[in-house]
């Protein structure tokens, strides 16, 4: 479900009207230190000033707080394209503007201070620090109180219902606060506003009170306000660090990888977490690796059906196959392949037996023709190539492996491509013929060679080796020709095994 203008509307009111009502309880809390119990001939001067330009300071003040409501309007007004990132971090947002006006509330004071230092010539150090520390105290619970009212209210509210599905973090350019953020907010809220709440009222008490405060209680105050910051720094590592694992986990086995373990060890809800999780991956690679096993039974039945249609082709699926498997190996050990993925070889040798699935259209007079074929006849045959594409792709429509699809397509579409450009169905040449199909050209003719068929007996080794050295360049690509060339001793072993 997405959202409109009216709906942003909506919330941008709902979410100003709590940011002002927020505001009105901060300019209703008492000012623990703005005003001495018993002021000094400076703030009698200040506070005369004050009121002999009250019109012109309640104006400029109201200005002041008209200023984040303007920002707030504009923040979604004149969005763009970056209208829905700007909702989302509605919350982060209006508290932080929320507490701008009091950032400037404290330029405007400051300024006035300085104008009113330069016209009575007295000392506004002891003003200004004073009007420092309230300005703090009102900033905390601005934003505190805004963002945990406007969090709850938008995971309450506007994510179930704009969001129901989740996603978040597939949304480019979002700023998603932190777990350390989030504890850093509510530490602030339940511990250092609280303390700093306290603390400024008790010690402005007995300051005017004319009560000495010793030193010691400065000392157990910052032992007090550091302690609880290290305990934060602690707790967050103790929270943050498990969440992180859980994440590179769960970002690895999006990308398929169910060999991985989320490495969270302790006996708490985590440790629970974490067991439970991997018991997840330890069940989705089982049920991966059946899928993968009935997948590829069913590929492999299709081109044992295909095969046993063409009475010259006899265990050309299993021999070319393993043939691929021993070629793949070998060009990872050249410098000019070690590149290749895992995942890349792996999709080669799983779809090598699907390079011939197109000869299910061909007719039977003209797959079985014992003898050459008609002109005719051979545009027939090599009509299996694209039509062995199409059904690939049809195969695995559903397959969720886009690499393996793409190269399992490209190997029955192109294996019969020449390097010069003289082979079929497309006529392309080089390295325009994907490199998966080169590789399945080099495995198929070679089987061919070496095996018998109803038109001609098995060639040697050593004739087909010759066959395809002197095809390098015209049919089959050089470089890849002469590594293959490299490997016959691996591959002799390997067919006299059959």
């Amino acid at each position: 479900m997405t959202y409109n203008k009216k709906d942003c509307f909506r919330f941008c009111i709902l979410y100003g009207f709590i940011i002002a009502l927020v505001n009105f309880i901060g300019f209703m809390l008492p000012g623990t230190g703005n005003i001495p119990l018993q002021p000094s001939g400076n703030w009698v001067e200040w506070m005369a000033f004050m009121d002999r330009n009250e019109k012109l300071i309640t104006t400029l003040t109201v200005i002041v707080f008209i200023i984040p409501a303007l920002v707030c309007i504009s923040f979604i007004r004149f969005a763009g394209d970056k209208a829905e990132r700007r909702m989302i971090n509605l919350p982060l947002a209006y508290s932080t503007f929320g507490s701008l006006g009091w950032v400037l509330s404290f330029i405007l004071e400051s300024i006035t201070l300085a104008i009113f230092k330069i016209n009575h010539n007295v000392e506004i150090s002891e003003i200004i620090i004073t009007s420092f520390m309230y300005i703090l105290q009102e900033g905390l619970f601005i934003f505190t109180l805004a963002f945990l009212i406007l969090d709850t209210l938008h995971r309450k509210f506007f994510f179930p219902k704009y969001y129901p599905q989740g996603k978040l973090s597939k949304i480019s350019g979002l700023k998603n606060p932190s777990v350390n953020f989030l504890f850093v907010v509510f530490y602030i809220s339940i511990g250092i506003f609280p303390v700093f709440f306290l603390t400024s009222t008790i010690l402005n008490i007995l300051k005017n009170g004319n009560i000495k405060i010793s030193n010691a209680v400065f000392v157990l105050i910052t032992f007090i306000v550091v302690f609880g910051i290290v305990l934060l720094i602690i707790f967050t590592h103790v929270i943050s660090s498990p969440l992180k694992k859980f994440k590179i986990t769960a970002r690895e086995i999006e990308q398929g990888n169910y060999n991985v373990r989320c490495n969270v060890v302790s006996n708490d809800t985590f440790g629970d977490l974490a067991d439970t999780f991997n018991d997840m991956i330890f069940s989705l690679d089982a049920k991966s690796k059946k899928i993968n096993a009935i997948q590829n039974s069913i590929i492999r039945g299709m081109a044992v059906m295909v095969e046993s249609r063409d009475n010259s082709t006899g265990g050309h699926i299993n021999r070319t196959s393993d043939c691929v498997n021993v070629f793949v190996r070998k060009l990872r050990e050249t410098e000019k392949y070690k590149d290749l993925s895992d995942s890349f070889c792996r999709s080669v040798v799983k779809a090598a037996p699907m390079h011939d699935l197109g000869k299910i259209a061909v007719d039977d007079e003209v797959l079985r023709k014992p003898g050459k074929f008609t002109d005719e006849e051979y545009e027939k045959m090599k009509a299996h190539s694209a039509e062995g594409a199409r059904i690939v792709e049809q195969v695995l429509k559903e397959v969720d492996d886009f690499e393996f699809k793409q190269i399992a397509v490209n190997v029955a579409h192109y294996h019969h491509e020449k390097w010069n450009g003289t082979g079929y169905p497309e006529k392309i040449s080089g390295e325009q013929i994907p490199l998966e199909a080169r590789i399945m050209a080099l495995a198929d003719v070679f089987d061919a060679l070496v095996s018998k068929r109803c038109y001609k007996d098995s060639f040697s080794y050593d004739k087909a080796f010759s066959i395809i050295e002197e095809s390098l360049g015209t049919q089959f690509d050089p470089d890849l020709g002469k590594i293959f060339l490299g490997i016959k001793k691996d591959l002799i072993e390997l067919y006299d095994q059959y």
